[in-house]
């Protein structure tokens, strides 16, 4: 137990590192630090298990700042504790172009951020995938291996986004006893006080959950400590509600909004540092306060140090293979795996919809590599995404490899982003493709991250059918391949969907949309080859017969109507050739020479795909023709909405003749 007044001093090293940095900067969110620095200050010298050298050692707790605006706090312990990353020079660049420390916590900036917040609830959702990460992997490799904790510090606005209650269903249901969240009960917005807009009894909230709940005063450091304490042991999840002033010590804007998202001023933190009773220089932390705390730091290394022990004796098998899961390296046995499967496919050629491809891939996939981790937001059926090595994970049971993750698109989403920022595992789940607009905030961060996360995206277009405009993705493709460090994938057949996977599965840092059909596809690949075609983003499925006259480009189910076109083309005499586009991302990748090949020069250029014209531009310029969606769909047989909306061979061969006419007349 540390002294009182030694943790008072310690704690007052955050808020005055926090109020200084910020006013620096004269921009950030001084209150959430100075409110949460004697939950912070305990959580870090007396629970937290870490190790400043060695940051990324598989064992540590995870510790996620959910509430990402009072990123100074953590910047601040970081700096404390010893991570070489956080300089103080870092402090003093606060929100400066380049620095390590960003407006809000950035994963990948500095060792010790283990996750990207700000848009609130996120971080929240992400601890509840890192505690899922941890009791599956615990389950794999033993307690010896793995047991630890994730720790998330929420504020009023990440338990009152939707996504909060996602995700605390959730982990309650699973009984993830490994997860404690600390809520920074400070009763403050932007706007001023939360009863402005909210009056929900939070504790009572998380106990419907399945949650443990505490209520403590987040100032009084043994009241925090022993409710920590009893959380180590709980069976559940734990949610403790921390009582806090905003701004503390500041004069006369704690406990308002004024101490929330705008620098203090020079009058308001000289009356702060004389309540505190600090009176060093801006940036000036004393030599004894900062032993103290890198002392914790250190004294924290020991548990790692014990931990390399017993990683040492596991044995070269369990070693090796727990080491490469972590690395987030795939075995060297999946390519040939892949190449097997793919030989199988020219050989048996199936009609399938693309759904049922992906399902016959992943049963390849999953026998291949044991760390992939399914899942789908109540539609397993639809989606496809379990095979027969993924049984169920139960809240007593997490043997498994799949999760019910029930209707929560957005929870998922945010959740497979923690199972992949914690390592060990490969996350995939499923669900239609027009909710993805109910996933987009996490699968933005997904790709700001740089994580690998596969999100499989059925029922891609008008071609589900009966349900009707609110479930047919129009712009769906479009907006997701607006986001930068996104793959976006939608294969034509059995063939291109299996190479989808290997692409998407082989990326370590881009997460990937798999857009998948519903209506069945036939063969369109039926040779055999070791190379990944679809690697190249877009290649020439069908050549034409002498000087190409027209070329045509598609993806997904339309690349098939793209080759009957051609075939009634080619019989009329006019050279065709079409081009499957299953990646524009990866398109983009390709050296300029070939993507001139590709595109061509002269000719009728055509896209056919059934979603709006947003990104074929680049293909057929300002002259091309698209065929494909410029409204909402329509509740129908999926036969006649091809027809009703004119993506059909017949629009195709029709648009290019009447191309062609009109270049001839001009010449």
């Amino acid at each position: 137990m540390i002294p009182r007044e030694k943790h008072d001093r310690m704690a007052n090293a955050i808020r005055v590192l926090s109020m200084d940095a910020v006013q620096a900067a004269n921009s950030g969110h001084p209150g959430l630090p100075m409110g949460a620095a004697d939950i912070a200050t305990v959580l870090f010298t007396r629970f937290m298990k870490f190790d400043p050298k060695q940051p990324n050692w598989p064992d540590r707790d995870r510790f996620v700042l959910s509430a990402g605006h009072g990123s100074m706090l953590l910047y601040s312990l970081l700096y404390l504790l010893g991570y070489e990353d956080i300089t103080i020079d870092e402090i003093r660049n606060f929100r400066q172009l380049g620095s390590k420390t960003a407006g809000h916590p950035e994963y990948g900036h500095a060792a010790g951020i283990e996750t990207t917040t700000g848009p609130l609830g996120q971080g929240l959702a992400n601890a509840v995938g890192m505690a899922i990460a941890e009791r599956k992997l615990r389950d794999e490799f033993g307690a010896d291996l793995v047991d630890h904790k994730t720790y998330a510090l929420a504020g009023d606005g990440c338990l009152m986004e939707g996504i909060s209650q996602e995700a605390i269903t959730l982990a309650g249901h699973l009984k993830l006893s490994n997860l404690i969240v600390i809520w920074d009960d400070n009763r403050i917005t932007i706007d001023g006080a939360v009863s402005l807009a909210d009056s929900t009894d939070q504790p009572a909230r998380f106990a419907a959950s399945g949650w443990a709940t505490e209520t403590v005063d987040g100032h009084d450091p043994d009241a925090i400590a022993a409710a920590l304490e009893r959380a180590q042991s709980a069976d559940r999840p734990t949610l403790i509600a921390a009582r806090t002033t905003i701004g503390f010590g500041a004069p006369t804007k704690a406990g308002t909004a004024k101490a929330h998202g705008s620098p203090l001023g020079p009058e308001e933190i000289a009356g702060a540092r004389a309540s505190l009773g600090w009176d060093a220089e801006p940036f000036d932390i004393p030599s004894d306060i900062l032993d103290d705390w890198r002392v914790a730091g250190l004294a924290a290394c020991k548990q790692r140090v014990a931990w390399e022990k017993r990683l040492e004796e596991a044995g070269n098998g369990k070693r090796s293979e727990f080491e490469r899961r972590m690395r987030g390296d795939l075995p060297a046995s999946f390519g040939n795996a892949v190449a097997d499967y793919k030989a199988q496919l020219a050989k048996d050629k199936p009609k399938v919809a693309t759904r049922k491809a992906s399902e016959m891939a992943l049963e390849v996939i999953n026998g291949a590599l044991p760390e992939t981790l399914g899942g789908s937001a109540d539609l397993t059926g639809s989606n496809n995404t379990r095979t027969e090595q993924t049984a169920p994970i139960t809240p007593d049971d997490f043997s498994g490899r799949y999760l019910h993750y029930g209707i929560r698109e957005h929870g998922m989403a945010a959740a497979m982003n923690g199972i992949a920022l914690h390592g060990g595992l490969i996350p995939y789940g499923g669900t239609f493709l027009v909710f993805s607009d109910y996933a987009r905030p996490a699968m933005r961060l997904s790709s700001l991250m740089g994580i690998r996360v596969v999100y499989v995206m059925t029922h891609d277009s008008i071609g589900l059918g009966e349900d009707g405009p609110t479930h047919q993705p129009v712009e769906h493709l479009a907006a997701l391949r607006a986001i930068p460090n996104h793959h976006v994938f939608r294969p034509a057949d059995a063939m291109e969907t299996a190479e989808c996977w290997e692409l998407a599965l082989g990326e370590a840092k881009t997460p990937a949309t798999i857009a998948l059909t519903r209506q069945g596809l036939p063969a369109l690949r039926t040779e055999t080859s070791s190379e990944n075609r679809c690697a190249l983003g877009a290649y020439e499925m069908a050549t034409a017969g002498e000087q190409t006259a027209v070329t045509l480009f598609a993806s997904g189910s339309e690349v098939q109507i793209a080759m009957e076109a051609r075939a009634r083309l080619e019989a009329a005499g006019c050279p065709t050739r079409v081009v499957s586009v299953p990646c524009m991302e990866l398109f983009e990748r390709q050296d300029p020479d070939y993507q001139r090949a590709i595109i061509g020069e002269g000719g009728v250029r055509i896209a056919i795909e059934a979603g709006v014209s947003q990104g074929w531009a680049r293909f057929i310029g300002e002259d091309g023709v698209f065929i494909g969606m410029d409204s909402f769909g329509a509740s129908a047989p999926q036969e006649e909405l091809y027809a009703h909306f004119g993506i059909t061979a017949d629009a195709v061969v029709a648009a290019a003749e009447a191309r062609l006419e009109r270049q001839t007349d001009a010449a």
